[in-house]
């Protein structure tokens, strides 16, 4: 059983958070589009894109609690866990091109990660983020 959780780091603006869901969310399709079902029709006919087939909590924690656990993810990475992370070079950057270079320009111990998105096995993932609240 696939399970997939998003967390966000609690101390950033609203805007922040919800910008830093949703392109992870659609990283996350991109990576995993058997996640994705069908488009569908309503009673009128109009077309409905599919929606994820998963349950994707909003989780949070701090900047050195995402720091820790993109660690922890990473040793996890060859049983099946993907991870997905949003940085502040990410955010910071006004084009993709700009965050090409800037990421290139970045050692991995200086990103700041503004969220995370684990996916793959659910006791995997239950393991690592079973104990971050939910975001209220």
């Amino acid at each position: 059983m696939t399970r997939c959780a998003f967390i966000i780091d609690h101390t950033l603006p609203p805007g922040l958070i919800a910008n830093t869901a949703a392109a992870l969310a659609m990283s996350l399709g991109k990576a995993r589009p058997d996640l994705v079902e069908c488009d569908l029709r309503d009673a009128d006919g109009t077309g409905h894109p599919g929606l994820t087939t998963i349950v994707m909590p909003i989780l949070v924690s701090d900047a050195e609690g995402l720091r820790a656990l993109r660690q922890l993810a990473a040793e996890r990475e060859g049983d099946g866990l993907g991870v997905i992370g949003m940085t502040d070079v990410a955010q910071r950057a006004k084009n993709y091109d700009e965050y090409r270079q800037r990421l290139a320009a970045t050692r991995r111990g200086d990103l700041r990660y503004r969220g995370l998105c684990l996916h793959g096995p659910a006791t995997l993932v239950r393991s690592l983020t079973g104990s971050l609240p939910l975001l209220t």
